[in-house]
């Protein structure tokens, strides 16, 4: 059967704080070399779905540029359907800013059923994850199912968080309830859809003329269509999935990279990550580097006696002699100066942390807190920012009001401050 894949990757992404300032949260940066949408596009290429459509709203252009014409996931193909980007217009008929996400592929469906595929399968973009989607399709078939939700079992304490099935013998969903106070079960949604084509249609049709709906899947569609008595089945994954939408879980899909039996496998030749990459020289590492349980990427530099311990450094970023970092996440292009101290900390693309300055603290401490620092910006030499300090994007020493940036404390340019 003809499938077109349909990646939700609209979201704003607030809850990872400046990685989203400028940018949709599916372009964020993740292991290095990768975007969190590099894990569903390739999941895409490596189940045999070469149709793809991308649903992009907020800050798309780091997005678009990334995704380009589909070339690294081998989607640069009309015959086949290739991959299109799609975002809210406006049109004769009512149309708006996407909603939810139901809204999204509503306002789109006349493209995203263009030529018929019989399967639709949404996918949200920000998703952390490797799946093989045929064994997926095949169950659905087999079962007649109107809907297929894949689903993963998630710890009690973290139940809340999803939208939470139960289901028969059979694996037909009996109940769905989203982000319950008090979880039934721990069988968590993830957000991974596979439609019949003309279900989809009638339910999003229906949804949009409901003037009480948040047309959101979760909240409207699968509710209702369970209550129609539409025959929806749960697809049971057992392999590593991680909704990296915070600091914190975003912080701890890194650590478990780096783990030593790593449960997600970057490596493995049978299914390839795809990226857009660059050419960078390869990293360098002098004999009195000290590098521990870390991934580094082409063009990074580690001088004399610098220590990097249970992190992630990106392309081109540069740890001078005497500098320390640990369980931390340096993008692309970063510095680091002699004496500075990184621990637990994320920095986004080209941050300079200049001489003895320190950025997060306390890796013994049993509470994640994530010190954060934007895009562009300048971490003053001596300058400390505590754990959930947040240094905001293209912030320079003169933005500083004083020399510790504590706990929930966020420093802007004076620019982006006037016009708050």
């Amino acid at each position: 059967m003809k499938t077109r894949a349909v990646i939700l990757a609209g979201g704003e992404g607030s809850r990872l704080g400046v990685l989203t300032a400028k940018r949709a949260k599916p372009a964020v940066p993740f292991a290095g070399k990768y975007r969190i949408i590099d894990f569903p596009l390739s999941n895409c290429v490596n189940s045999g779905i070469f149709d793809v459509m991308i649903l992009a709203q907020y800050r798309p252009q780091s997005l678009i540029e990334h995704v380009g014409s589909g070339a690294p996931w081998d989607l640069n193909r009309d015959f086949t359907g290739g991959v299109k980007i799609l975002s809210p217009y406006k049109a004769r008929n009512d149309s708006d800013w996407f909603v939810g996400t139901a809204d999204a592929v509503q306002q789109t469906f006349t493209f995203i059923k263009k030529n018929l595929p019989e399967l639709i399968l949404i996918l949200s973009g920000d998703h952390i994850y490797t799946m093989d989607y045929d064994p997926m399709i095949s169950f659905h078939l087999d079962h007649h199912a109107d809907l297929t939700m894949g689903t993963i079992s998630v710890p009690i304490e973290e139940a809340s968080r999803f939208g939470i099935l139960a289901t028969d013998d059979n694996y037909r969903v009996t109940s769905f309830v989203e982000k319950p106070a008090n979880p039934p079960s721990t069988l968590a949604n993830m957000g991974v859809y596979l439609f019949n084509r003309e279900v989809l249609d009638k339910a999003l049709w229906e949804d949009r003329h409901r003037k009480n709906s948040s047309h959101d899947f979760g909240k409207d569609i699968i509710p209702r269509l369970l209550k129609s008595k539409a025959r929806i089945f749960a697809y049971p994954y057992t392999g590593y999935w991680m909704d990296v939408g915070t600091v914190q879980s975003y912080w701890q899909a890194h650590m478990d990279m780096l783990s030593p039996n790593p449960p997600l496998k970057l490596y493995n030749r049978d299914w390839i990550i795809h990226t857009r990459t660059e050419e960078r020289a390869p990293a360098r590492l002098p004999a009195t580097a000290h590098v521990y349980a870390s991934m580094l990427c082409d063009g990074c530099y580690v001088g004399e006696n610098a220590r990097v311990e249970s992190s992630v450094l990106s392309p081109g970023v540069v740890i001078r002699p005497g500098a320390v970092v640990r369980e931390s996440i340096i993008a692309t292009d970063c510095v680091i100066e002699s004496g500075a101290v990184i621990e637990r900390a994320v920095l986004d693309k080209r941050v300079h942390v200049e001489q003895n300055a320190r950025v997060g603290w306390g890796i013994a401490d049993q509470n994640i807190r994530i010190a954060l620092v934007g895009k562009n910006s300048t971490v003053p030499a001596g300058y400390v920012i505590e754990p959930e300090g947040e240094v905001g994007t293209d912030v320079i020493a003169s933005d500083y009001s004083e020399s510790v940036v504590r706990a929930g404390q966020v420093v802007t340019t004076r620019r982006q401050a006037n016009e708050i």
